[in-house]
């Protein structure tokens, strides 16, 4: 994708020589790393600042990895200038937040699109450990919007169902993108 410091070509190469299947596998392992140290980081300010200032910035913080993400993809991609609906969902769908997120359905038309997350992997953690429901409807929303404006300004978000919302036990979110 462009210049590589000197050192990282090796690092490139030695991914390289994977053979596909593992390749695949180490990929999804460090998605769901970097997921880990989003959820560690979170519980962390949760636990010396609460849930509403950890909230705060990790809303914040995903609202700038939409646009960073979204810019990145369309350049890697080489998506034209103001994409339609269905074309910013399949980059969604690439993206660092969806990506292994195995338990979405995304429809879409022209100028509609409906995402929503069946489960969710954050949620069922937390409850797992005794923990409350992550009332993500402001992190969430910041992102799929930012994300969504950052490739066309046109394209309107809006939350359907998240929590803090009462949600059917077969959906997490659901999240309409219309143009």
């Amino acid at each position: 994708m462009g210049e590589y410091p000197p050192g990282s070509r090796k690092d490139r190469d030695m991914v390289a020589e994977m053979p596909m299947e593992r390749l695949l596998d180490f990929f999804f392992l460090q998605i769901r790393n970097l997921w880990r140290v989003d959820g560690l980081y979170f519980l962390g300010i949760e636990k010396k600042f609460g849930t509403e200032a950890a909230t705060e910035i990790d809303a914040e913080v995903w609202e700038n990895m939409a646009a960073i993400e979204a810019k990145s993809l369309h350049k890697m991609f080489k998506i034209g200038e103001n994409p339609d609906v269905p074309t910013i969902l399949d980059l969604l769908q690439k993206s660092s937040w969806a990506l292994d997120q195995p338990f979405k359905v995304i429809e879409s038309s022209g100028t509609c699109g409906v995402l929503t997350i069946e489960r969710c992997r954050t949620q069922e953690t937390r409850l797992a450990k005794k923990l409350c429901e992550f009332p993500c409807k402001k992190v969430r929303f910041g992102y799929l919007k930012n994300f969504a404006k950052t490739l066309n300004p046109k394209v309107e978000v809006t939350c359907l169902v998240c929590p803090p919302d009462k949600h059917p036990k077969d959906t997490w979110c659901k999240w309409e993108f219309r143009m």
